[in-house]
């Protein structure tokens, strides 16, 4: 079966959020502990792989994001972006940088570093790469490797207008509370499908977080809390 696409994802009925899941402690939210958990990784499993089917049959294409974490005097943040809304695919939704591997990508980490750069001007120069998560294999055929950094302060960034219409952060402990993680219902002729989301209020806006991001967030909170 073909599944069809969740159009608007911010309408769909909440069943509930993962409240009875502890957060993560605050003391594994600093960069240091962030650092010597992807360096000493513990034994754990991703709770998403993957969207779940394809909606076309063809081979997947390696792809990177960056999960770039901001490390702010007051907390770690995520930084994350808002897709324009006249994009073929997945426009207006929130996102990590990042997209396909290029030939010349010397591996996911290059690609990560170089869509992050072209995206929202991120230099290098302020980032510095941690670890990684497991593969997440999109609906669209896509086997994306989500890349960790810690970004310092201080850089400037620079959107590509035509991908990108806004770049924001949000707390890293957050995210990593599953009291935000609402799970969400879409009903269509013949199935259901069910997923998570995030929303994010800032200044009177709502960035609402779902999809593939959320799923990879999700799976950051199953590292983080294993």
């Amino acid at each position: 079966m073909i599944r069809p696409p969740i159009l608007n994802a911010s309408a769909q009925p909440v069943e509930g959020t993962d409240a009875h899941l502890p957060a993560v402690p605050a003391d594994r939210l600093t960069p240091d502990a962030l650092r010597s958990r992807f360096a000493d990784p513990p034994l754990w499993q991703p709770e998403f792989p993957g969207d779940g089917g394809v909606f076309a049959n063809k081979p997947p294409a390696a792809a990177s994001v960056l999960i770039p974490l901001v490390m702010r005097p007051e907390g770690v943040t995520v930084l994350l972006t808002k897709r324009t809304d006249h994009l073929r695919a997945h426009a207006g939704q929130i996102s990590f940088p990042g997209g396909r591997a290029e030939p010349d990508d010397a591996d996911p980490r290059a690609t990560a570093l170089r869509e992050t750069l072209e995206e929202i001007g991120l230099e290098a120069r302020f980032i510095d790469i941690i670890g990684s998560l497991p593969l997440y294999a999109t609906v669209t055929s896509f086997h994306v490797t989500p890349i960790i950094a810690l970004v310092s302060p201080g850089f400037t960034l620079a959107l590509d207008g035509f991908e990108v219409a806004e770049a924001f952060e949000v707390p890293l402990a957050f995210l990593m509370d599953p009291s935000q993680h609402q799970r969400r219902r879409f009903e269509f002729d013949g199935g259901t499908r069910h997923f998570l989301s995030m929303p994010w209020v800032e200044g009177g806006t709502e960035y609402f977080i779902w999809g593939a991001t959320a799923s990879m967030l999700r799976n950051l909170y199953r590292f983080l809390s294993a």
